[in-house]
C-alpha cells in the first residue's frame, strides 16, 4: 500500500512536470536534456554520449534530441579541437532562461508535495527496517 502511494505521488509529479514543459513548448525529454546539461559540473563538458547515458536512451536518439534543441536555440554544440568526432554541448542563454522558468514552477510543486513524499519515504523506510 505504501509503495503504491509513493509510486502514485511520483507519477503525479512526473505528470505535473510533463505538463509544465509542454506549456512552454518542450517535451518532457527535452526538459530532461536541459536538466542534464545544467546538472553537470562547470569544469566537465557534456558530450552527446553523456546525455544519452543520463537520459537512458540510445546515442542516435540523443543526437535527434540535440538537433531539435539546437534548432530551438536552447543548446549549442562545439566540436572538440583535439578530436573532431567529439561534440560538446552547452545551454544557450535562451536555454538557461527556459530552464529557470521551469525550475521555479518545479521547486514550488516540490515545496507543496515534499511533506507527503517525506512522510511516505519515512514510512517505507521504517517498514523495510522492521522486516
Amino acid at each position: 500500500e505504501l509503495l503504491a502511494a509513493f509510486r502514485y505521488a511520483l507519477r503525479s509529479f512526473m505528470y505535473f512536470s510533463e505538463s509544465a514543459a509542454k506549456g512552454i513548448g518542450l517535451t518532457a525529454q527535452q526538459y530532461q536534456a536541459l536538466l542534464v546539461l545544467r546538472g553537470f559540473s562547470d569544469n566537465r563538458e557534456v558530450t552527446i554520449n553523456d546525455l544519452a547515458q543520463q537520459l537512458l536512451v540510445r546515442h542516435n536518439t540523443a543526437v535527434g534530441l540535440v538537433d531539435r534543441l539546437g534548432a530551438q536555440g536552447l543548446i549549442a554544440r562545439r566540436q572538440s579541437s583535439l578530436d573532431g568526432r567529439q561534440v560538446y554541448l552547452r545551454l544557450t542563454a535562451k536555454g538557461e532562461r527556459m530552464l529557470e522558468r521551469l525550475g521555479a514552477v518545479h521547486r514550488e510543486e516540490l515545496r507543496r508535495i515534499g511533506p507527503q513524499l517525506k512522510q511516505l519515504l519515512q514510512q517505507i523506510s521504517a517498514l523495510a527496517k522492521s522486516q
